[in-house]
């Protein structure tokens, strides 16, 4: 039925936000595997057509805060389900936490480590070793991993080079000094937390459960955190699982 009929129930529509250098074009294979979901994908500041913009807290929001905007209007006014990969899962948490009653669910993928705790040495020590290493072969070999991991077809096709690195040292001190699962606790619609099995970035998982008001834990068997490029099947239940309930309220 069309949205626009009388009687009709709008189709709100799927903003998807990628991780650390990844880009919109990560999730493009998502639109054969949610065929009759409307997905509206983002490049944050410094990825993808955005390589080179500085990255800041403002300009990320505010790129999140238009795809919302634009999926609304796209769905005839039905509030959109936000789902966000690792540093996107983070920095739509941040929205979330400063936008109540703008959603109609919330999905984070890999995104539920406490930046607060160890792990932050662990991203800051990352960000100082990669000048070093270098972007390029860096991502070569984060590459490489993802497609031992199983990253097949367009995935493995569509993984970027190192350029977005540069936004890395930004974005993620964003993350460890607003992140958290307290952002969580003003979240007013139903909340999907994905994890690989093997991802260290579900290590406070529980905590950040606790933070919900209604939440549903998904853990992905035999995944680590590259979970969209290597597991797109499970994650795109997940994301439908999301979308039926956004839709039903």
């Amino acid at each position: 039925m069309d949205a626009s009929e009388p009687g009709s129930r709008a189709r709100p529509a799927v903003v998807l936000v990628h991780g650390t250098r990844m880009s919109a074009a990560q999730w493009e294979p998502y639109r054969g595997l949610l065929p009759d979901v409307e997905l509206v994908t983002v490049d944050l500041p410094g990825h993808g057509r955005r390589v080179g913009e500085d990255f800041t807290a403002p300009a990320a929001l505010d790129t999140i805060g238009q795809a919302v905007r634009r999926a609304r209007e796209a769905a005839g006014g039905a509030p959109p389900v936000l789902c966000g990969h690792s540093l996107g899962g983070y920095l739509s948490m941040m929205w979330a936490d400063q936008h109540p009653g703008q959603l109609g669910g919330l999905v984070l993928l890999g995104a539920t480590a406490d930046p607060r705790s160890r792990l932050a040495g662990v991203y800051r020590g990352f960000a100082r070793v990669l000048p070093l290493v270098g972007p390029d072969r860096m991502a070569r070999a984060v590459n490489a991993v993802m497609r031992v991991l199983g990253a097949r077809g367009e995935h493995a096709r569509l993984l970027p080079d190192g350029a977005a690195y540069a936004a890395l040292p930004a974005a993620w001190e964003l993350v460890m000094s607003g992140g958290g699962p307290q952002l969580l606790t003003s979240v007013d619609v139903p909340v999907t937390l994905v994890n690989g099995q093997f991802d260290q970035m579900r290590l406070h998982v529980e905590r950040y459960a606790a933070a919900c008001r209604q939440v549903r834990v998904v853990t992905v068997p035999r995944a680590s955190h590259l979970m969209p490029a290597t597991h797109p099947e499970p994650v795109a239940v997940a994301l439908r699982h999301a979308w039926e309930q956004a839709r039903s309220r």
